[in-house]
């Protein structure tokens, strides 16, 4: 079992941006946020996960972020989805469509 939990744990990596993206997508958010999101759609990622694609995604173009006062605490970080992040995601929605359904045409047949 520890290979499928494994594989299992593959794919959800190889779907970690596309989910992001699609989590501000609609409007912007704060790591914790983002998380939050995540883990009410089944995702369970961990920030030590999470910040190095945020960072990663800004310094491609598809993520900007503002600073924002916090009343509890240091300033907080909002991301949101830039014009090129947006064209990435519907890009990326796309392909996963695609692949989910060569992937259930051969599981199904």
């Amino acid at each position: 079992m520890a290979k499928v939990e494994n594989n299992v744990a593959q794919m959800r990596k190889g779907v970690l941006e596309l989910c992001i993206l699609a989590a501000i997508s609609e409007k912007e958010a704060y790591a914790s946020d983002i998380l939050q999101r995540l883990k009410d759609a089944h995702l369970l990622v961990v920030e030590g996960t999470l910040y190095p694609i945020l960072t990663r995604m800004k310094n491609e173009g598809f993520l900007s972020y503002r600073w924002e006062e916090s009343n509890s605490g240091p300033p907080r970080k909002y991301y949101s989805i830039t014009v090129d992040g947006r064209r990435f995601l519907d890009e990326l929605a796309e392909g996963w469509k695609s692949l989910v359904e060569s992937v259930n045409n051969l599981i199904n047949n």
